[in-house]
């Protein structure tokens, strides 16, 4: 199988403008990402998908790949979606899966590549996987940030939220999960993904994988053993660049 990760980013966060380029230890954060996925042994193809000509010279100024993608993109999948096929006309070739890794996560381990991937070599039923993280904290359950999640029994995804989920009261033997989002989708159902339409409680949680619960399919979750930290705030990018320094 041949597997494409690609990294979607974007200067105009309205939550924190110019993320993408932002410094971590000197380094733009987007190169983090980026470097540390070079070492996923899994994969094939590396690329960013931006629509921002800064994003796309830093990328190329540090040897790595970068496609220029359109601006009216209000998902990350959706610009993914778009990034492959670029990719396939300029290689001549077809990728099997698709692997979308948000440019927020710089912490990011490369063997969480091959955690999340795993289950599509395995299992022919599954279309898309998101790794499952633990929430570690009441501040981290009530961070509008941390996009939670409630499973099945089959670790189905059961819904999305940036609110607090499945409750606030304190249950000891329900664990409190958040999205990780490192997200392999099979290359065709990324397509179907795109001609699937917008739905309201994707639009209302803004979160791209309630789009696929809300036309009844399913998204599989799969517990990461990796502790990460997405930035999504000056407060999270100095709290990120503190535990970087320890590694």
């Amino acid at each position: 199988m041949k597997i494409l990760a690609l990294i979607p980013a974007r200067m105009g966060s309205s939550r924190f403008p110019g993320k993408p380029m932002a410094k971590i230890l000197g380094k733009p954060m987007i190169g983090h990402v980026y470097e540390r996925l070079k070492k996923a042994s899994l994969l094939d193809t590396l690329a960013v998908a931006t629509c921002d000509i800064e994003i796309f010279d830093y990328i190329e100024s540090i040897g790595g790949i970068a496609v220029m993608t359109g601006i009216q993109h209000e998902r990350a999948s959706d610009r993914c979606a778009e990034a492959l096929q670029i990719l396939e006309n300029k290689f001549n070739t077809k990728y099997d899966i698709v692997v979308m890794v948000q440019g927020d996560e710089p912490m990011t381990h490369p063997d969480m590549i091959s955690e999340a991937v795993q289950p599509l070599l395995d299992d022919s039923d599954i279309q898309v996987v998101n790794l499952l993280g633990t929430i570690q904290n009441k501040e981290e359950f009530e961070d509008r940030n941390c996009i939670k999640v409630v499973v099945d029994l089959n670790l189905n995804a059961l819904y999305f939220s940036r609110e607090p989920i499945p409750t606030r009261c304190k249950i000891d033997h329900i664990p409190m999960g958040k999205q990780v989002c490192i997200i392999p989708f099979r290359r065709d159902f990324l397509l179907e993904y795109t001609q699937m339409s917008p739905t309201p409680l994707e639009i209302a949680e803004s979160v791209d994988m309630m789009r696929i619960l809300e036309h009844g399919l399913k998204v599989r979750m799969v517990p990461t053993i990796h502790n990460t930290q997405a930035v999504d705030t000056m407060e999270d990018l100095r709290k990120v660049e503190k535990l970087m320094s320890k590694l």
